[in-house]
This record gives C-alpha cells, sequence and structure tokens, in this order.
C-alpha cells in the first residue's frame, strides 16, 4: 500500500472532523428541508409555525448517501481525481443539494440560496414545494447528470460518462430497490465493456439499507454469499462495509473506498503504461450496508423505525399538529449539534468548508456533470462526399443507412475520442457495418478466432440490451460527447421511458441558464413496420414516434427521409445540434432513390415540399387533390398512386407532398420547426382535400395539423396494427395504406372528378382482390414490390 493509499484508509484526526461534521451537517440540512418552513438554525424553541403544511421527502436513503459524497469529497481533496456522484436512490434529493449547498457551489449558480440565515431558510422552502425543486435528484441539481425519479439506470448512466473519458470516476450509487429493476439488473455487464487505457473508471456502490417504500429488498434479505458471488460473478472485486456506529463506520468506509480507488489507479497504471494482458480488469465494487434512515428516530409512537421501511420517506408524520412529534423533530434535529456546524450568520464552518476539495473538483461544480462546457464541435466530413447518383427519379435503388455507415466511417476516423455508435447487437442488420474497417466493437470478455471485428480496443458499442445502449449514449452525451443510438424500431419501445426521461432532463436544462447545451440524443430507426418480412408482427410497430411528439417542441425532433441523400442530409444536421432528441426512421432495405442530393439538401432544409416530377399539378391553379407523405414505404406507395392517377386519369391534377421533417406540419406557435401559414398554404392549399400516407400511427398526423386551415380534410393512412410475416406491399395493403387505396380516396375526397374515375376506383378494387387471391395462393413466391420502379408499375398494371 503507498503513502497516500494508507492516508487515505486512516483518517487523522483533522481528517475525521471534518467527515463527522460535513456529514451531520448534510444530515441536518437534508432533514430541515423536508420538515422545516422557519426557524433553520433552531435559534428559538420549534413550534408548529415552523413546520411545512405538507412533508414531502425521502429521509430514509439520504444519511448513507452523504456518508459516500462526504468520504469521496476527501478522496478527491487528497488525490486531485475528477469525479461525479450519481444517484440511483432516486428520492435521495434532499442529500444531493445539501452537499451541494455545503461545498458552495449551490449558492455559487443559485445566489439567492446563499450560505447565510436567509439562504437555509429559502434552502428549506424550495425543496419539494410549487415552484421550487423536486424531491429526487434532477437537472436543477448541481453535479447531476441523473434524474432520480425513474429507477433502474444509474449504471449505465456512468458507465457512458467514463467512455472515451480517462481521467473521471463516476461514483455510482445503486439503491437496493433500484436493483430489483430489470434495467439495473442488466446494466452489471457494463464492467465488460469499460477499456482501462482509453475510459475512465466507475466505482459502483451498492447501497443496501434494507428496505424500499413499504417492505423488504430482495438484495438485503439475501445471504451476504449470495449477493457477493452474484457480483464477483459479473467481474467485480466485491469489498464490503457494514454497521452504524459512528466513528467506526468513517473508518471502515475510508479503508474501503482506499482500497477501490488503489485498484483502479493500478488497473489503469499498468494498463496505460503497457504491462497490461489484455484480460478483463475485475473491477471494485463496494457493498455499503447502513440502516434505512441511519441516525433518525429509532421509534415513533412504540413503532420501530430506523432500519425499516417506515423511515423510507417521512418518518415522523403530523408533527404540525402533535406536539410529541414535534418534540421528537426538535430532539432529532438538535442530535446534530447545529450551533456546532455554522456560524452566526448561518454560514458552514471552517471544517466544513475545508472539507469540499478545490474549484471544479467539487463533484457539485463538475464540468463533466455540465457536459456542455466540454462538448467540442464533432471533425464532420462533408456528407456530399456520400451521395447516391440519383439520374432520374425513382429509377435505382440502394441500401440508404449504408451509405450514412460509411459516412459514419469516416466520423469515427476524424473523432477518435468522442462519437461512438450504440446498438443492440444489429451494426451489421442495420446496414451501419461500414465503422468495422476503423474500429471494432468494444468488448473485454474473452475473444475466440471465431469473432469478426471485436477487441478490446474497439468503440462500437453493442449489447442486446436497449437499456444498456440508450442509457449509455445519454451518459456519454451529457458529460460532452456525440453518437447514435440505432435499433431496430419494435424495440425501441423496449427503451421508450428513457427517451421520455431524457426529453424531460433537456426541457428544464433549457430552463437553466447555468446548464450548457450538450450533444443531441441522436436515435435511429431502421427494420421498420412497414418492412419486417421475416420477422413478423411482433417487429412491426411505429410507437417511438408518438412518444417523441409527447415532448415540448423545443426539444423533439421527427425525421422521415425517404432516401439516401436525404438521409445523410439530416444526419448531418442532427449530429451538429445540441440538446435535441433527434429521431431518424428509415429502412435498412433496397429503397427507390428520389432526390439528387442539390435537390434532397434543398428539400431537408425546407422540411417538406411538392414533387413535381411525381404528380400532375401544373401549378396553375388548386389540384383536385393533394397526396402528403412522409416515410420511406409510403412515399414510394404514394408516388405509385400518382403514376396510377397520372396514366389512367391524365385529366385529374393530383399534388405530391413529401414531408422529411414532421415538426414542419405544427403551426410555428406549437412548434418551433412550423411552417409558416403561407408556406403551409403553398404546399397543401387552404381547401383541397388531402390524402397524408404515413408511416406511422395515423393519429400523429391529426395531432400535428391541428389548428391548421379545414385541418378536417387530412385524411390520413398509416400503421394501424395489421401486420405479420409478409411482404412490404401487402403490409401496405393490409393497413390499408397501398396505392390502390390511396387512389381509390383520392376518388372518394376530390371536389372534381374527370370521366373514368369510377371506372378506376373499380379497378383499384379489384387489384386489391387480386392481391388477396395471390397472397392466398403463392405466399411463399408473392412479388417483392419493392424492386418495382414507375416503368415496372406501368408494365406490369
Amino acid at each position: 500500500m503507498s503513502d497516500l493509499q494508507k492516508t487515505l484508509a486512516e483518517p487523522d484526526e483533522v481528517d475525521l472532523g471534518r467527515l463527522d461534521a460535513w456529514w451531520r451537517a448534510a444530515n441536518y440540512l437534508t432533514i430541515g428541508q423536508i420538515y422545516l418552513q422557519g426557524n433553520p438554525l433552531l435559534r428559538e424553541p420549534l413550534t408548529a409555525e415552523h413546520i411545512k403544511p405538507r412533508l414531502l421527502g425521502h429521509w430514509g436513503t439520504s444519511p448513507g448517501l452523504s456518508l459516500i459524497y462526504a468520504h469521496v469529497s476527501r478522496l478527491i481533496r487528497h488525490t486531485g481525481q475528477e469525479a461525479i456522484y450519481l444517484t440511483g436512490p432516486g428520492h435521495g434529493g434532499p442529500a444531493l443539494v445539501a452537499a451541494g449547498y455545503l461545498e458552495g457551489a449551490y449558492s455559487d449558480i443559485y445566489p439567492a440560496v446563499s450560505q447565510d440565515e436567509a439562504g437555509m431558510l429559502r434552502l428549506f422552502r424550495q425543496f419539494s414545494s410549487p415552484g421550487g425543486i423536486p424531491s429526487h435528484v434532477s437537472v436543477t441539481t448541481p453535479g447531476s447528470i441523473h434524474e432520480g425519479g425513474e429507477l433502474g439506470y444509474v449504471l449505465v448512466h456512468a458507465f457512458g460518462s467514463v467512455m472515451d473519458n480517462p481521467d473521471l470516476l463516476a461514483i455510482a450509487v445503486v439503491g437496493d430497490g433500484e436493483a430489483e429493476t430489470a434495467p439495473l439488473e442488466g446494466s452489471w455487464k457494463g464492467v465488460s465493456f469499460i477499456n482501462p487505457v482509453h475510459d475512465g473508471a466507475v466505482l459502483p456502490i451498492l447501497h443496501l439499507n434494507g428496505a424500499k417504500i413499504s417492505g423488504p429488498t430482495v438484495l438485503a434479505r439475501k445471504d451476504p454469499a449470495e449477493v457477493r458471488e452474484l457480483l464477483s460473478g459479473h467481474g467485480y472485486d466485491v469489498i464490503e462495509v457494514e454497521g452504524e456506529d459512528m466513528p467506526g463506520m468513517h473508518f471502515r468506509f475510508a479503508a474501503a473506498l482506499a482500497e477501490a480507488w488503489g485498484r483502479i489507479r493500478e488497473i489503469q497504471t499498468s494498463a496505460r503504461e503497457g504491462e497490461w494482458d489484455g484480460t478483463r480488469p475485475n473491477w471494485p465494487l463496494i457493498i455499503l450496508r447502513s440502516p434505512k434512515g441511519w441516525t433518525g428516530p429509532e421509534e415513533v409512537d412504540g413503532i420501530k423505525v430506523t432500519g425499516t421501511w417506515r423511515s423510507h420517506q417521512v418518518p415522523l408524520s403530523g408533527v404540525k399538529d402533535n406536539p410529541e412529534h414535534l418534540a421528537l423533530l426538535e430532539r432529532w434535529l438538535k442530535s446534530y449539534r447545529p450551533e456546532e456546524l455554522f456560524d452566526f450568520a448561518g454560514a458552514p464552518v471552517a471544517p466544513i468548508r475545508e472539507q469540499a476539495p478545490d474549484g471544479d473538483l467539487r463533484m457539485s461544480a463538475s464540468p463533466h456533470a455540465n457536459g456542455g462546457l466540454l462538448t467540442r464541435d464533432l471533425d464532420l466530413p462533408d456528407f456530399r462526399d456520400y451521395a447516391v447518383d440519383v439520374a432520374e427519379p425513382a429509377r435505382s435503388h440502394a441500401e440508404s443507412t449504408r451509405k450514412l455507415g460509411e459516412m459514419m466511417r469516416d466520423i469515427y476516423t476524424r473523432n477518435p475520442d468522442r462519437f461512438r455508435l450504440f446498438s443492440p447487437d444489429e451494426t451489421n442488420s442495420n446496414r451501419l457495418g461500414a465503422v468495422f474497417a476503423v474500429s471494432d466493437r468494444a468488448f473485454m470478455e474473452h475473444v475466440t478466432p471465431d469473432d469478426v471485428a471485436i477487441g478490446r480496443d474497439g468503440r462500437v458499442m453493442e449489447v442486446l440490451s436497449e437499456h444498456n445502449c440508450h442509457g449509455w449514449l445519454e451518459g456519454y452525451n451529457l458529460t460532452g460527447r456525440h453518437g447514435m443510438f440505432a435499433t431496430y424500431e419494435a424495440f425501441a419501445m423496449v427503451s421508450a421511458s428513457q427517451t421520455v426521461q431524457h426529453g424531460k432532463w433537456l426541457q428544464e436544462a433549457k430552463n437553466l441558464p447555468w446548464r450548457a447545451k450538450v450533444p443531441s440524443l441522436n436515435v435511429l430507426l431502421t427494420s421498420t413496420a412497414w418492412r419486417n418480412d421475416h420477422n413478423g408482427f411482433s417487429h412491426q410497430g411505429p410507437g417511438l414516434i408518438q412518444v417523441v411528439l409527447t415532448q415540448r417542441g423545443d426539444v423533439a425532433r421527427v425525421y422521415l427521409p425517404p432516401d439516401a441523400n436525404t438521409l445523410l442530409s439530416v444526419s448531418d444536421h442532427c449530429f451538429r445540434s445540441r440538446s435535441y432528441i433527434n429521431l431518424i426512421v428509415i429502412d435498412k432495405q433496397p429503397q427507390l432513390q428520389y432526390l439528387s442530393m442539390d435537390e434532397a439538401i434543398r428539400h431537408c432544409a425546407r422540411g417538406a415540399g411538392i414533387w413535381e416530377w411525381a404528380g400532375t399539378d401544373d401549378g396553375g391553379s388548386d389540384p383536385d387533390i393533394v397526396l402528403a407523405c412522409a416515410g420511406d414505404v409510403v412515399t414510394m406507395e404514394t408516388v405509385a398512386a400518382a403514376q396510377i392517377l397520372k396514366e389512367r386519369l391524365p385529366a385529374f391534377k393530383a399534388r405530391v407532398v413529401n414531408v422529411v421533417d414532421l415538426m414542419t406540419l405544427p403551426r410555428p406557435k406549437d412548434h418551433p420547426h412550423g411552417m409558416t401559414e403561407t408556406l403551409f398554404t403553398e404546399l397543401f392549399t387552404d381547401t383541397v382535400d388531402v390524402v397524408f400516407s404515413f408511416h406511422g400511427y395515423p393519429g400523429a398526423i391529426h395531432q400535428l395539423v391541428h389548428g391548421r386551415p379545414d385541418a378536417d380534410r387530412f385524411r390520413v393512412r398509416g400503421f394501424i396494427e395489421q401486420g405479420t410475416t409478409t411482404t412490404p406491399f401487402d403490409m401496405t395493403v393490409r393497413n390499408k395504406a397501398s396505392r390502390y387505396h390511396l387512389v381509390m380516396d383520392a376518388i372518394n375526397n376530390a371536389k372534381r372528378l374527370p370521366r373514368g374515375a369510377a371506372d378506376l376506383k373499380a379497378w383499384c378494387e379489384s387489384q386489391l382482390e387480386r392481391h388477396e387471391a395471390y397472397v392466398v395462393e403463392h405466399l411463399e413466391d408473392m412479388p417483392e414490390v419493392r424492386d418495382w420502379t414507375l416503368g415496372d408499375w406501368a408494365q406490369r398494371g
């Protein structure tokens, strides 16, 4: 053991005094936030008037969180280690707010919450109050990159934060209630993807205090040997600390933290100095067992509270109306001896101030937890260099996402420390495999000669877990780096709740001037609902579009590029953007190509446009019908419908409008991308009916065009939960969104019908009947309509 490690393991009298004073102060401030609206320093007897009218908050986990925080701060002060603190016990909010306040960072950011009696009172009153701050660790909490309101993601955020961040230590406290969630249970494996040369380190601390909101937790009741075996089986070197005695717990935890940090430094130094044999290290992990509600009331009304689920939230209720409870609260607060912790003005005393590290090394002030401060723009290649040559619209085919893969290959090369792709074992499947020309998949476990593009130095992240991929990218983004999460469309719903939570984080961050903008969360959905030719109904669901549409307009972006060149243009924009959720939806299979690169750039810049080449609209007056589309397969069907109308009803004027940026459809007051009233009228008119063929659920379009002129004239065809293992064309037939349905919709809704319209409608109905009969008789060799060009449609009828 080095001298430094020995110093860390054995606090001297000065350090011990600082640790204990800081911990007592943090506990005092935590309780004050839950209970007090007056008399913050107890300089007069506590009365009912000093108690909040409604008691909200979570005490049970907070003392353990504060103990860990105090000791990590001491570690930083002695070593200069850069660290951030992520709290999995979601409602440990008052403890982390108290930590930021004691370090001074809270008052730096929120000057009204000053380090004096008035500021302390404001700190207490704002907690869990209307117009104040939430009861959990959130975006308003300095030093946080992790929203604690939804449990299960602390480890994935921590692992993402240290990727390509070699000097960072992420302290990830896992609550024992949180440890029961599926995302957390699946995220221990992050240790199998961290490279000690170019990545930082995660120190998981499993905080077992025995209970959740109304009962015991599984891991707390298991035999400690079973828990140890479980975690060591994941590849961790387990260190255990248990107790409640003071100062004994300070000494034991200091020794455990010193051992863990020493092991981390040993692993990293060995790897970075070339003495590593490449085997996966056994990274340390601490199990901390302390009582739930530690240092709180042992009993209330003769019933045990500390060490039970009863201390999870507010251990003393009815304080305002119960003199006995009021007196018990006063004794509890005074047990921390606040007169020793705060001076006459109400500021923390010198030993507490000296406990904090300097400047940006304070975890509540770390720039890594405000990653926009560290963000550097990507060095992007010119996306035009990957263009598909489109000599004539709708004549040639290409796998559009393959071109994006080529672009990302070169982004990897030009940005070796700030760009990663995250995908659940689907990089090649999604046609993004060009990245493997410059980077393997990251993997720290055993590699065999049969493995392809897998290695310890890889930076393509594949693990068969949407939660891990999504969460890793969130942690990567929030600490200032760029990337993309690519997955099959239907399974994006597995992590949809994470998408929502990240959107809420970004929304709230926009209201906080001190939060710097971070790289956007870019999500690519392929293997879409309309093109799962072999997977069937289970893989057919466009629900994430609907989820993202529920986010506020200053955060949500949804793009439906119809071909490769529009995909490249959209992706370049997304990689350059900040603090958005960018959802890009396009299939990976060969598809028709419509626009040259110059046309694609103009189209994407506008977000929507008329495709004159596809329709029969002469532009001189309003058309008879508007055929609109958003999405690749439905765009093909719309173009086909327009072709049918052009050939069979040449006097019928059909305008084709393609929408690539879905958020141009709302009014400007409803979304920043909303097109002007003038442009909307230019595209859709004010009176002509619109048959809108949409990739997702039809209701989304009705939602988006609400408030537009005569919005009831929009007739939307989209996915209506009709699916099976079949061809793309059959999928459109099943969902009543085929070219024949669109033609009949055009006829049924047009205000002027030329001669022959009734015959054409009858012909369309007969085509659908022929298709149904063909499916029944020849399912195994159904024609692959996706391979047809416009010329094929004309020839095959």
